[in-house]
């Protein structure tokens, strides 16, 4: 079985997802993913750290028995969405007088997800400590990362943050520690983006709660965990930062060629004037690759043809999708083309309802881009490079 030893009676005995190719039925695992689960033995007591998908039970089950767990006295609970707390009722049959330590948010998921029985729960106040054995487990909570109920234990002899999903990343790997940055940096950029982008403002404030925390290690609930935590870290504090770069993310979809040429060049006399863009075909582009591109980007521009009075629907999903994610960004703005008429703009303006930035003027072709729309584009391109002002960071 693939036990992994963390420090001395400190173990993951989570279960690797290396095929899963969707998370929520949406979001799409180019790597796979990881349920890690911990165990902790400390003078003659064990404490289990969260559980696994249930797809991955009898796996979790298998490691306890490789390490001869004969009992579990108390199950930490982070957060209740299943792929964490799937397992918890097949644990609690196999170790009945295990207790369920979590908060009391998590508490009322738990017996409303998983209908466990209110007993078995010992509820944990934010800051609490508590000693088991020779072990101090302090409880702190962290909400809306990216659940309400969501907390994270921080075991202070061995200075082990147990982060659940904070600094968490989609990456399935062999290996128990991070040994390749620049691949768990993008994984663990992708998975802040689709999953905790929406809620930067909060996490803010929780990296703040553990900066003057000493932590050796960060143990997270998906991919590999941090030896060096200074690593995530600081693309943390860079990722939530009010900070956007220069930088203009198109995504666009066209129809019958003339949005088509309108991207091209938009994008083009962008880049002549050497200013980053990033242009996505709705078509085919993995949606979170367009996410990893809007933690950063000061500049949305979303192209679109019409169709029935409105944008494309590949459109709107891409506009919905910024709206939820609530980037950074500062500026927005939009092009296309409509044949008889519509409310295009206006649609998508609306479909941005979280958006608190400045709308650039837009520019929409009547059919076939004209010589003058070709110079509008030139236009707002010009603008956008104005606003960004050329500068390694755009304040909000």
């Amino acid at each position: 079985m693939a036990v992994k030893k963390i420090k001395k009676d400190i173990f993951e005995v989570g279960a690797p997802h290396y095929d899963r190719e969707l998370f929520d039925e949406l979001i799409p695992l180019p790597d796979g993913t990881t349920y890690n689960a911990y165990l902790i033995r400390t003078d003659g007591e064990t404490i289990l750290l969260d559980t696994v998908d249930p797809v991955k039970t009898e796996r979790l089950m298998k490691n306890l028995d490789a390490l001869d767990v004969e009992n579990i006295d108390y199950l930490i609970s982070h957060h209740a969405e299943q792929d964490h707390s799937g397992s918890i009722p097949a644990v609690l049959d196999k170790y009945p007088e295990a207790k369920v330590l979590t908060n009391k948010k998590c508490k009322g998921m738990l017996i409303d997800h998983l209908e466990i029985p209110e007993d078995k729960f010992q509820v944990v106040e934010d800051g609490e400590e508590m000693t088991i054995g020779d072990k101090t487990f302090k409880f702190m909570d962290m909400p809306w990362v990216h659940w309400p109920e969501t907390m994270v234990t921080y075991l202070e002899e061995d200075k082990i943050l147990f982060s659940c999903d904070f600094f968490g990343s989609h990456l399935a790997v062999s290996n128990l520690f991070v040994k390749d940055k620049k691949k768990a940096y993008l994984s663990a950029k992708r998975y802040y983006a689709e999953i905790m982008m929406p809620f930067r403002t909060p996490i803010k404030g929780h990296l703040e709660r553990i900066d003057d925390m000493e932590i050796d290690i960060i143990a997270t609930s998906h991919g590999p965990i941090y030896d060096e935590p200074e690593f995530i870290l600081d693309a943390y504090k860079e990722w939530v930062s009010d900070t956007a770069k220069p930088e203009v993310v198109v995504p666009y979809v066209s129809m019958h060629g003339s949005t088509d040429k309108m991207v091209e060049h938009f994008v083009d006399h962008l880049t002549e004037q050497d200013f980053k863009v990033m242009p996505f075909n709705l078509t085919t582009t993995d949606l979170g690759e367009l996410a990893m591109a809007l933690v950063d980007a000061s500049t949305v521009v979303i192209g679109t043809p019409t169709v029935l009075a409105g944008p494309h629907p590949k459109a709107v999903n891409a506009a919905y999708l910024a709206n939820a994610l609530r980037p950074k960004m500062k500026f927005a703005s939009i092009i296309g083309s409509y044949g008889w008429g519509g409310r295009m703009p206006q649609t998508i303006k609306d479909l941005l309802k979280s958006f608190n930035g400045e709308f650039i003027e837009p520019v929409i072709a009547r059919g076939h881009p004209s010589e003058d729309d070709f110079k509008s584009l030139e236009e707002l391109a010009d603008k956008i490079i104005k606003m960004n002002d050329g500068s390694e960071g755009v304040e909000g």
